[in-house]
């Protein structure tokens, strides 16, 4: 049980772990290259472990003892079949990105996870597979894992994707469509969520040395035979948790710096403090990174479209609470299939503080009050990292917030109390 201290004000300048999302595509372009890469500033944490794990019983090597420095040794393409079946926890990306990557190794492969993981979707990357000659099928035949394949490589040619909930299968397919024997080529069927993160895997691919033809509107794609090229290559500060600091000088007025999320940034969710300004907060951003400065106050309620951004969603919900007037947070139905249902959890937690929230299966309503008439509140996390990160934001404000299951950030943020417990110490 980890209990909020409130406090009056927020001056804090800090970094924070590199993007979990960056850190995962990287990985994944060294372990298949050619030659040994150096990914600097990775994540270390329980998802990059699980993935790390899994590298390694596919053959891999990677060195990661030197402190904010992986030394990968590529192999080429050319993967072993594990004895003992990949084990990935909760971690969604890493899994749809292994379901790719293992067809490429020559045997059998079974791909596990946890309880949740077993009901998160999965048949459309499965279907779009089975194009390219990949003979896979979920074990319970329920569309999620856990899965096996009888690896033997990938022919290519065309596969057609049904993007489905998840923008994670199309950057799957990209991540090992260059070992295809014939060339490769994508078609995406109905609506891509998460556009940047695809945008993400393919500015990851041309850094790696695969250069990849795609349509404008990002729904066909054309990857020639190839091979990823081995480099030296520095992660981004994390914008998902970076989220979190901001949203907290925002809530509570005062100022945040975080030194190492660039701009321009890579990650969609960086343009969360433009959420911010459009709510009433003074945004820099420069060489020294990227600083929210808030006034107590002055928040008012916003419409936003979190269809690009769906990991910040519940940080603006959080913030939403202290805004004047009525947030509308739309295009998240995806987030249902997320570590938790996360739609129908912040909502939960919300009201469980006192704020009113209305909603739909694909938004969130949430009236604010300036953050007046809340209570205090035990907060279930779900086991979700970003519900027991973003609801801890209540506290700074609330008197009386407990986060039960709080060790669930090791996920994506191992230290996040202990960096947290600096906003605490500026009351």
């Amino acid at each position: 049980m980890r209990s909020i201290q409130p406090v009056a004000r927020i001056a804090a300048r800090l970094s924070v772990p590199g993007s979990k999302s960056l850190t995962q595509r990287a990985l994944l372009a060294a372990a298949l290259a050619e030659g040994e890469s150096l990914l600097k500033g990775p994540l270390d944490s329980e998802d990059t472990r699980h993935l790390r794990a899994a590298l390694r019983s596919l053959g891999l090597v990677v060195d990661d003892h030197a402190p904010g420095v992986w030394r990968i040794t590529g192999c080429s393409g050319r993967l072993q079949a594990p004895d003992a079946p990949i084990y990935l926890g909760n971690n969604g990306t890493a899994t749809r990105f292994l379901t790719s990557v293992a067809a490429l190794a020559e045997g059998t492969v079974r791909i596990t996870g946890d309880e949740r993981m077993a009901e998160r979707p999965i048949a459309p990357l499965l279907a779009a597979l089975a194009n390219w000659g990949v003979d896979i099928a979920c074990d319970r035949q329920n569309g999620c894992p856990p899965l096996t394949l009888h690896a033997q490589g990938i022919r290519g040619g065309l596969a057609r994707l049904a993007a489905g909930k998840s923008s994670q299968y199309l950057s799957s397919l990209l991540l090992v469509a260059p070992y295809a024997r014939n060339q490769a080529e994508i078609a995406v069927e109905g609506p891509l969520y998460s556009r940047p993160y695809v945008e993400m895997t393919l500015a990851v691919m041309r850094d790696f040395g695969v250069a990849v033809q795609a349509s404008p509107d990002l729904t066909h794609f054309v990857i020639p035979p190839g091979s990823f090229r081995a480099r030296n290559y520095a992660i981004e500060g994390d914008a998902s948790s970076a989220s979190y600091f901001f949203a907290a000088a925002a809530i509570c007025g005062g100022q945040v710096q975080v030194e190492n999320l660039p701009a321009p940034s890579l990650q969609g969710d960086a343009k969360f403090v433009q959420l911010l300004e459009r709510m009433g907060c003074a945004v820099e951003q420069g060489a020294d990174g990227v600083q929210v400065t808030g006034q107590p106050g002055t928040l008012r309620g916003i419409e936003a479209d979190m269809g690009d951004m769906p990991d910040v969603a519940p940080t603006l919900a959080v913030v939403a609470a202290f805004a004047q007037g009525e947030t509308r947070i739309l295009d998240i139905a995806h987030l249902r299939v997320k570590e938790c249902d996360r739609v129908s959890a912040v909502a939960s937690e919300l009201r469980r503080l006192g704020v009113e929230v209305r909603e739909e299966e694909d938004a969130l309503f949430i009236q604010g009050q300036g953050g007046t008439g809340l209570h205090s509140a035990r907060i279930q996390t779900y086991r979700d990292h970003r519900i027991a990160m973003s609801l801890a934001l209540a506290g700074l404000r609330v008197p009386g917030v407990e986060i039960e299951g709080e060790d669930c950030v090791a996920k994506s943020f191992p230290d996040f109390w202990d960096r947290f417990a600096e906003l605490e110490k500026t009351a």
